[in-house]
């Protein structure tokens, strides 16, 4: 016969658990089970690893080899340094965040980091793109190529790139233009205590779709 169970201990059960349980604004925590965190931190871990150690490589071997130094090696240079800095700056918070399901860095950290990703990710986007167009001039025009493609029109693109990425990445969250339209809303049903959240605004996601935070 099974044992009864008393209604206190169900409303204990049921209860939710929050990031911060002293807070009337907390932000609801779901809690894995020990193996799957254990499996889920290991697996981002060896991600961020191999996503430092990868880039890493990239720039030693294009800095050490005096033959590489190329305005087509630097665009690739600036584009590992890019993939580097997200695999060790925004992929180690990501992970907690995604695993404990809570953020617990505060306030000013979660906009910084959701500056560099948005940063990061819009210099790599923008990055690939130079590096295309760098290609086709290569190819469409060989003889017009080095007269164009100079290691200073090279440095002035990458110096473009990282500009135009950190004024939009830092911008957008200081300046809070990401929920731009959706301020009440945003404030009342998703902002909470231990959240962090990139959440874009209808405006935002048509005009810079390819600039979403990736982590």
């Amino acid at each position: 016969m099974d044992a009864p169970v008393n209604i206190s201990q169900i409303a204990i059960w049921e209860k939710p658990v929050l990031c911060y349980e002293f807070s009337n604004r907390s932000c609801q925590q779901f809690v894995y089970p020990l193996e799957t965190r254990i499996l889920l931190y290991i697996l981002f871990s060896v991600s961020s690893i191999v996503t430092i150690i990868g880039n890493l490589l990239v720039i030693i071997t294009v800095i050490h080899f005096k033959q590489l130094h190329t305005p087509t090696n630097y665009l690739i240079l600036s584009l590992a340094v890019a993939d580097l800095l997200v695999g060790g700056v925004v992929m180690p918070p990501s992970m907690l965040r995604s695993i404990e399901t809570c953020w617990y860095l505060g306030d000013l950290f979660c906009k910084i980091h959701s500056s560099l990703d948005v940063t990061l990710c819009t210099a790599s986007i923008l990055n690939l793109c130079i590096i295309s167009l760098d290609r086709y001039y290569a190819i469409c025009h060989p003889f017009q190529y080095h007269s164009k493609m100079t290691s200073l029109a090279t440095l002035v693109m990458i110096i473009i790139c990282w500009s135009v990425s950190a004024a939009l990445g830092f911008g957008m969250i200081f300046m809070e233009l990401n929920i731009l339209g959706i301020e009440d809303f945003y404030y009342d049903n998703i902002d909470c205590d231990g959240g962090c959240f990139a959440l874009l605004s209808p405006p935002v996601l048509i005009f810079a779709p390819s600039w979403i935070p990736m982590n």
